[in-house]
């Protein structure tokens, strides 16, 4: 059985594509079958060594984004995406797969063009509340469609369309506290979880800095702040922080692998995020409450309207514009939140009512169904 991934192009995409992997070894395992070819068509890896380390063949494959504003990318990149397409028929008549995941974007446009041209059958999913165009084009043809929120169901056939979650690496669940505190240590104040996405946010690493004196006077921040951003955010911290008595409650990473990560989330009361649908539904399935900050000029204005459908949910987040952000009003809104234990227990009951923990396992067991039928 010969199963074709494909998406990419942020963490976003990658780690529920992870996540299903995972589920598909698993079912795979326990259901004696005797070889399963794993492919990840993409034009980014985005993190090799997981590939590897799942035993999945990366096959690279150029693709360029269309974008919704005058950039002379747009001219060249659609020379990208057609040798990205000669490159997608040319390996999928190759290999010919059993079946193709796709999780949206423009990453996975080539090889869904492949399989409208060889009839492979295809299953897609959607993580946010407002499909993009890959996917809702997609949609047309494609066997089986999943969704993480119900507000995008209305762009997709509904007899072929489920809502399922979106897939959550089962990694970064679950943990030890007492390992948990052995990394960040104890201390009776609480704990705030800075994620600025999978490639960090120069704008909340800003205003988090200008914080910091001010809130580490009564809790500790644990901050991802982007690989790309690390150098400048620790140079500015050491001047910053320079000799605050209380700078050992900030710790600073440029990105949580799953162990730190999992560790980081058991000793946090508060989750402060963007607004993608893989960091509300991680955050979900965390049970913790979370203030969330949109990207104001994310694709199809998605991460706001994932905000907003994920607070309406029984009121698990509170939204704060980027328009409207600022240091005071930041600093503001996590000490109201944070002095408000009755509200954080709500906020976490509500989160943990609306995570979808299986939503891997379903996929991986569609993905298989489909697969069995191509080959009878």
């Amino acid at each position: 059985m010969r199963i074709l991934l494909t998406g990419g192009g942020t963490g976003g995409h990658f780690f529920p594509i992870v996540a299903v992997i995972r589920a598909l070894k698993k079912m795979a395992e326990s259901e004696k079958f005797v070889e399963m070819e794993l492919v990840y068509l993409s034009d980014s890896p985005y993190d090799l060594g997981i590939l590897k380390e799942e035993g999945v063949e990366f096959i690279s494959v150029p693709a360029g984004k269309i974008r919704r504003y005058f950039s002379l990318f747009n001219f060249t990149d659609l020379f990208k995406t057609a040798w990205g397409i000669i490159r997608a028929i040319i390996y999928v008549f190759g290999k010919m797969p059993d079946v193709i995941f796709a999780k949206g974007g423009y990453a996975s446009f080539p090889a869904l063009i492949a399989a409208r041209l060889f009839k492979i059958p295809v299953i897609i999913h959607e993580s946010d509340s407002a499909p993009g165009r890959v996917n809702r084009w997609a949609g047309s043809f494609a066997k089986r469609i999943a969704i993480s929120f119900p507000e995008s169901a209305k762009y997709f056939p509904s007899s072929k369309t489920a809502l399922i979650g979106n897939p959550v690496r089962e990694r970064i669940l679950g943990g030890n506290i007492e390992e948990a505190r052995s990394i960040f240590g104890y201390e009776d104040v609480p704990t705030v979880l800075v994620l600025g996405g999978s490639q960090g946010s120069a704008k909340l690493n800003d205003i988090l800095i200008d914080i910091l004196p001010e809130i580490l006077k009564e809790a500790k921040i644990i901050h991802q702040c982007g690989k790309n951003n690390f150098d400048d955010v620790s140079k500015r911290i050491s001047v910053v922080l320079g000799q605050n008595q209380f700078k050992n409650r900030y710790k600073l990473f440029a990105f949580l692998d799953e162990n730190i990560l999992r560790s980081a989330v058991l000793v946090s009361n508060l989750i402060v995020s963007r607004a993608g649908a893989g960091a509300i539904y991680e955050i979900a399935a965390w049970g913790k409450p979370s203030l969330l900050i949109p990207l104001h000029n994310s694709a199809q204005d998605h991460q706001r309207q994932n905000a907003y459908a994920y607070a309406r949910a029984g009121g698990a987040a509170l939204v704060v514009e980027e328009e409207n952000l600022a240091p005071n009003l930041l600093l503001a809104e996590i000490r109201k939140l944070l002095s408000d234990k009755p509200r954080l227990e709500r906020m976490a009951r509500a989160a943990s009512n609306f995570a979808k923990i299986d939503a891997a396992e379903i996929l991986a067991r569609q993905i298989i169904l489909l697969a069995l039928e191509h080959v009878r």
